[in-house]
């Protein structure tokens, strides 16, 4: 188990060299990476939950939240190399299951809308990249290798391989899978609602000359 602690530290120590240019080195990201800190605080309350010590699983998830500014609930499901950048401000629920080689800015929320208890909260599958201010909420699932845009509002499933943009998120199915490399690109989008007016109007000119 110790020997697999280490590697969990390692990929998540190697995910943010990978997708943080700001970061120098690996001894920075040790000691001054939040984000980093949140994750590894989190893996110990949730195998604390894992063996049914609940309340001190939360008592020490809230020193977490206090420590980084990021709030993620022990009962939540995280895969390795899980990358939060910058993190203040991020809430991931307690049923929500994130795959590995996932990346996520500040402000995301992973939430429920549901009272009742159970899964209620969104499943992230690998190599997803989840914007600043984005919310993702309810039992649905985010496809891999996705996209979600910044302050996208996220209330529906999104098929793999998918750009989300807006609110409520539009899905813009990419036209070719995207490879391992995650795609940081989360305010570089598609302007879907400006093309659709293009388009109207491009439809509206070819009938005046039609008639």
């Amino acid at each position: 188990m110790f020997i697999r602690a280490i590697r969990i530290m390692k990929s998540d120590i190697h995910s943010a060299i990978e997708r943080d240019p700001a970061a120098r080195s690996a001894l920075e990201i040790l000691l001054a990476y939040p984000g980093i800190h949140a994750v590894w605080g989190h893996r110990i309350a949730h195998w604390l939950w894992k063996h049914r010590l609940k309340l001190l699983a939360r008592w020490f998830s809230h020193i977490n939240r206090f420590l980084t500014g990021i709030e993620i609930h022990p009962g939540a499901t995280i895969g390795d190399a899980f990358f939060i950048d910058h993190g203040m401000g991020v809430v991931i629920g307690e049923t929500a299951e994130i795959g590995r080689d996932v990346t996520m800015y500040h402000g995301v929320t992973l939430g429920g809308v549901s009272l009742e208890k159970g899964k209620r909260h969104p499943t992230i599958e690998d190599d997803v990249v989840i914007g600043a201010g984005a919310k993702v909420l309810g039992n649905i699932v985010i496809g891999r290798a996705s996209r979600i845009g910044a302050n996208a509002v996220v209330v529906k499933t999104v098929p793999p391989n998918s750009v989300v943009v807006g609110v409520p998120g539009q899905v813009v199915v990419r036209s070719k899978p995207a490879d391992h490399i995650p795609d940081l690109e989360h305010g570089k989008l598609p302007d879907t609602l400006g093309q659709s007016i293009e388009d109207i109007l491009a439809r509206l000119d070819a009938l005046e000359q039609r008639f």
